[in-house]
């Protein structure tokens, strides 16, 4: 209902796939009646959840009287309104993103999984977040709230009768999807496609050097890579953004012993031969209102790759390389996708999800985040001079076996061990392309994408001094990103230098706000109200003071308190679905049990399967005798 609705509404998907793939309808995908003939979206919860109509109007368009299209054609012009109204429904424009989630937020039920299971959710994520202006705890917001119509439908300039002042929204919908116009042969589309994951989706920053090679300490639980922390956590094999909620004393006070720190980095830094070096590269959503990278992140391949040359161009760190001749990449490098394994522990990587019984990790860099990547880089004995490295954030809509499976994909015994939970087969990649659907007879080389780079000369000297440079205006945001992704981690003591450079950086709440966030998971509340105070004497209209003082009142159980600053926070954010349930929570453990189930049913009409929202109902109903 959401790739195939020509096969699915015509009845062709009850016969064998080899009676259809090669039809019209099988190549069909998306046309304009496949949104537009949607009369009503039920719910947030994916799946194809909308009723679609034939429309009496439709019937003339499609009439085999060429007398009655003229017709149909002469109305329109005349009177465009009936069109209008039949294939422009108000939730289109008024709740678009919500519109997008009917088939952008999936979840695999007991018939195809044998359990629930949530697959890919670029919708939840959107809307708990900054970039949807419905989420009060994000790290950073945009200048305007964004849905997904104003990033993926731009108007753009067109002659179309249907224009307003010479503009329509465009109905490319550019996004990430490299490879069907290297399917289709469309160079226009694949332009568009590339040039968009090229404007400034992200940002890559070349930001710390640490000396010394101790070990790592143990860190605290990863705060969202992949999994809500706290009680709770989600069935999914995707990750979980700010929806998942804030739990206060889940963190415990690990440090990581990195030695001595050299940032924010500069052309110039002076670093010793023979050393050994640990290297901090930050990747940082900007222009995204969503995971990066969101929909099918198991077969998708996004990296970021570092390497480090001397002045002769000899090469002699590199992470994240991919083979000239193979197009494979550094099975090490840092990936942004999950990986999953079946009931045997075979990868899933043929784009089986209902095998998918274990999720070995999920690494997705959510909305207005940041994301560390580690290196241990070694400068050789006799190397001397400048050195360059470069770290780049790559992008593939598909890893290189997945595309050779796909299209030559062939199991090499045919009596191999495999159902519908696993699949011990071995398969070549040599198959025979003749029977291949669509015109692309050949596997096709997918194109990747260098959506960020950064470029930083070192300097090899006898003793690594820090470079002078004049503070530069975004010094407080990279210290800001830097301690982000910490955090993400959980490298608590990390995370906390770094916030305390930017509350000293910058004269507002930022640094002080995130502190918080950092002692309140590792449940110090008498640090935590400390940098509060100090937020509002900096900026006391900060809505995350209050979002965070009620968390800390509720810590202690001080619970009027608590709700007193959550309802500040509400009348600015009504949809945030942690501060509703952190709401109706309160009145449970107030033993107000009677106030809470109004919170939890708004958060349900946002989101009916969230998980907290009927937790909290099933302990409210109990505590009041409603069985």
């Amino acid at each position: 209902g959401c790739h195939d609705q020509a096969l699915l509404f015509s009845g062709q998907m009850n016969q064998p796939v080899a009676n259809f793939v090669n039809t019209r309808a099988a190549q069909a995908g998306i046309g304009c009646v496949g949104c537009h003939n949607i009369v009503d979206v039920k719910h947030t919860m994916g799946n194809g959840g909308y009723i679609i109509e034939h429309p009496a109007l439709h019937e003339m368009i499609e009439s085999d009287n060429k007398l009655i299209t003229a017709l149909h054609d002469l109305v329109l012009h005349l009177d465009p309104t009936p069109h209008k109204e039949t294939f422009l429904k108000p939730f289109h424009r008024e709740q678009s993103s919500e519109f997008c989630a009917t088939c952008h937020k999936v979840h695999l039920d007991k018939p195809v999984n044998n359990r629930w299971v949530r697959g890919c959710n670029t919708y939840d994520n959107w809307q708990a977040s900054g970039v949807s202006g419905q989420g009060a705890r994000s790290f950073y917001y945009p200048a305007s709230p964004k849905d997904c119509a104003d990033c993926h439908m731009p108007k753009v300039p067109s002659n179309d009768a249907g224009n307003v002042d010479g503009m329509v929204h465009s109905h490319r919908f550019t996004a990430a999807n490299t490879a069907l116009p290297v399917a289709n042969g469309d160079s226009v589309q694949q332009g568009l496609v590339r040039a968009f994951l090229k404007q400034d989706q992200l940002t890559v920053d070349l930001f710390a050097l640490s000396e010394g090679t101790k070990k790592i300490a143990t860190l605290a639980a990863p705060l969202s890579r992949g999994a809500s922390h706290g009680a709770g956590n989600l069935a999914s094999t995707f990750a979980v953004g700010e929806e998942s909620g804030f739990q206060v004393g889940s963190a415990s006070a690990a440090a990581v012993d990195k030695g001595t720190l050299h940032a924010p980095l500069y052309d110039g830094q002076v670093v010793e031969p023979g050393k050994s070096y640990r290297l901090d590269a930050v990747v940082r959503t900007r222009g995204l209102g969503h995971f990066f990278p969101t929909g099918t992140v198991d077969a998708q391949e996004a990296w970021l790759e570092v390497k480090v040359s001397d002045e002769t161009g000899k090469i002699f760190f590199w992470s994240g390389r991919m083979d000239p001749e193979t197009r494979i990449v550094d099975p090490s490098a840092n990936f942004y996708r999950n990986f999953m394994v079946d009931a045997h522990g075979n990868p899933i990587n043929k784009r089986n999800a209902f095998a998918a019984r274990a999720v070995v990790y999920v690494n997705l860099l959510p909305p207005g985040a940041a994301d560390v990547g580690h290196y241990r880089v070694n400068i050789p004995e006799d190397v001397s001079g400048k050195l360059t490295v470069v770290a780049k954030v790559n992008y593939r809509k598909f890893n290189r076996w997945h595309t050779q499976w796909a299209y030559a994909g062939a199991r090499t015994d045919e009596d191999a061990d495999y159902s519908p939970d696993y699949d011990d087969g071995e398969w070549n990649l040599s198959g025979d392309l003749s029977k291949v659907s669509g015109r692309l007879k050949a596997i096709h080389q997918l194109p990747v994408v260098v959506m960020a780079t950064d470029t930083l000369i070192l300097e090899v000297g006898n003793k690594m001094l820090a470079k002078s440079v004049e503070t530069k205006e975004n010094l407080w945001e990279r210290w800001n990103d830097y301690g982000i992704g910490l955090l993400r981690e959980g490298d608590m003591r990390g995370a906390e230098e770094a916030f305390e450079y930017v509350s000293r950086l910058k004269e507002d709440a930022t640094g002080w706000i995130n502190l918080a966030r950092i002692y309140l998971r590792e449940g110090n509340l008498d640090k935590a109200e400390l940098v509060l105070n100090k937020a509002a004497e900096a900026d006391p209209s900060h809505h995350q003071i209050a979002f965070f003082r009620g968390m800390l009142y509720k810590a202690r159980g001080e619970y009027n308190e608590a709700l007193k600053n959550f309802a500040e926070v509400e009348a600015k954010f009504p949809k945030d679905r942690v501060l509703l349930n952190q709401m109706g929570r309160v009145y449970y453990l107030d033993a107000r049990p009677n106030e809470a189930p109004p919170y939890f049913e708004r958060v349900l009409k946002i989101d009916p399967e969230d998980l907290m929202a009927h937790y909290n109902l099933m302990l409210v109903y109990r505590a009041i005798g409603n069985k």
